[in-house]
């Protein structure tokens, strides 16, 4: 029997098992199965896959897109760009990693880009942050990420360095953190929402609950908001497509 999977933790938040097993279901395939692997360390990795010899394809989420990158034993160009995966295929012996985040996140994200939106902040710098700026840069996006953390980067700030010039002059704004997700939805990411205007465009790569505190505030502004499940879905059936294509 077909095996699929996701890895992360805590996977309470994902929506990956429901929505895959009811694809297998609506397929009308009888011989595969999706399970939720959490695992408490990526040193389990290995574990996971001798133990589960009938993988085909993974699901990667927090805190594990970076992380797991050693395990495999081949990237997709946009993986080794980059240094972050979401999906991973497993043929024999070769267990490749794939990132349809990109794909996900630039077909939902343009959707919504109007002629005035030309400069971006990024919240967060993990995984799903290296994935936002890929496709800002193939859009020819300037950004920013802003961090919690001093790093050493040119295009790197700090939450306290947001000011009403940077906002003014910033008017796309990309939350990649899980901040605002289910069951914390009375948080946010920390930034000066007083200054945001209907010149904004806010997108939240969380999709649960459908409008975060982060979108709810910019939406209060007059702001053009966008949450992460159309991306989610997206980057989902680019999974599937992988994992099945021989």
């Amino acid at each position: 029997m077909a095996s699929y999977g996701i890895i992360g933790f805590p996977l309470t938040h994902s929506f990956s098992k429901k929505y895959f097993t009811e694809k297998i279901e609506k397929l009308g395939i009888n011989d595969a199965v999706y399970h939720s692997f959490p695992l408490h360390s990526i040193t389990e990795f290995s574990e996971l896959l001798v133990n589960n010899p009938l993988l085909k394809g993974l699901s990667v989420t927090i805190p594990y897109k970076e992380k797991v990158l050693p395990f495999l034993t081949h990237f997709s160009a946009e993986v080794a760009e980059i240094g972050a995966t979401n999906c991973i295929k497993i043929t024999g012996n070769e267990i490749k990693g794939f990132n349809t985040d990109i794909i996900g996140f630039e077909e939902s994200f343009i959707k919504n880009l109007k002629p005035e939106h030309k400069k971006a902040l990024v919240l967060g710098s993990g995984g799903a942050s290296k994935a936002v700026q890929f496709v800002l840069k193939k859009l020819g996006i300037a950004f920013l990420v802003v961090s919690r953390l001093v790093v050493e980067k040119d295009n790197f700030i700090l939450y306290s360095q947001l000011n009403r010039e940077l906002l003014e002059e910033y008017n796309i704004i990309i939350n990649t953190t899980p901040l605002g997700m289910s069951p914390d939805e009375n948080t946010c990411p920390d930034i000066p929402y007083n200054f945001l205007t209907p010149r904004h465009y806010l997108f939240d790569l969380v999709y649960k609950p459908t409008k975060t505190l982060f979108l709810k505030k910019g939406e209060e502004k007059g702001a053009l908001i966008c949450n992460g499940y159309e991306m989610l879905i997206i980057q989902a059936e680019a999974n599937w497509k992988i994992w099945n294509d021989e």
